[in-house]
């Protein structure tokens, strides 16, 4: 029977480090606690994040290795390429929070749930409201959302936390749109928690955890971006990725 640290309901205490972690299942690192921002930001600057499904305790997680975007290696294919370029799209930041957010937490198609649980939605508007918190959005021409995705900016670093597609290639010029800017304000890594085929594809890399940890947090102290990004951001032409 596997026994994890519980967290206590002072936003202060931290959890564990993650040298504690679990090999099976990869990362599990404790459980319980709440997700007041304070807490949510500490464990972010320390590589953990919150994880679980409707009707699970808080499940808290650091796995090993890690699975980040470099900003300037971002792949996309030729056929996707093409497609944007013909789109019309604008990427854009900020202008929708909820609505990246409620898409996001749509079940999957395959029959899937969700994890973006109602407490989630709750505790990411918190961290929103503090500007720490920051939705892509892609529009079409109409100004319709045809994609995007949301996470958490610390510094000079962007953990992600999920995305959406509405239309294809939805979720890839988000993603693509916000690596540029990421890149142009001199941020190396979006982080993408878990390995995924998805983010291979355009770039995503495995890094041992330690790594990743000890080059976060150098990261997440230097000067960021706090508040809301729409102008800081301003537009992306999906043309231009």
């Amino acid at each position: 029977m596997i026994r994890l640290p519980r967290l206590g309901h002072n936003p202060l205490s931290g959890v564990p480090p993650v040298t504690e972690a679990l090999d099976e299942p990869d990362g599990l690192l404790a459980v319980g606690g709440d997700l007041h921002p304070l807490r949510l930001l500490d464990a972010y600057r320390r590589g953990i994040f919150p994880w679980y499904s409707e009707g699970q305790p808080i499940l808290w997680w650091s796995p090993d290795p890690r699975l980040v975007v470099p900003t300037d290696g971002v792949r996309l294919s030729r056929r996707t390429r093409r497609a944007l370029r013909g789109s019309g799209w604008r990427i854009v930041a900020d202008r929708d929070f909820d609505a990246v957010v409620s898409a996001c937490a749509e079940p999957r198609r395959d029959g899937g749930g969700t994890w973006i649980t109602p407490a989630m939605r709750v505790g990411y508007a918190h961290l929103h409201q503090l500007g720490h918190a920051h939705s892509i959005e892609v529009l079409d021409r109409a100004g319709e959302l045809v994609g995007g995705l949301y996470g958490v900016a610390i510094g000079r670093m962007f953990f992600g936390e999920s995305m959406f597609s509405a239309a294809a290639g939805g979720s890839k010029a988000a993603l693509a749109g916000l690596c540029l800017r990421l890149r142009q304000w001199g941020w190396p890594w979006l982080d993408g928690q878990v390995d995924s085929a998805h983010l291979r594809v355009m770039g995503g890399m495995q890094v041992p955890r330690a790594r990743f940890v000890e080059r976060i947090t150098g990261l997440c102290s230097q000067p960021g971006a706090e508040g809301d990004w729409p102008e800081r951001f301003g537009e992306v032409d999906a043309e231009q990725l």
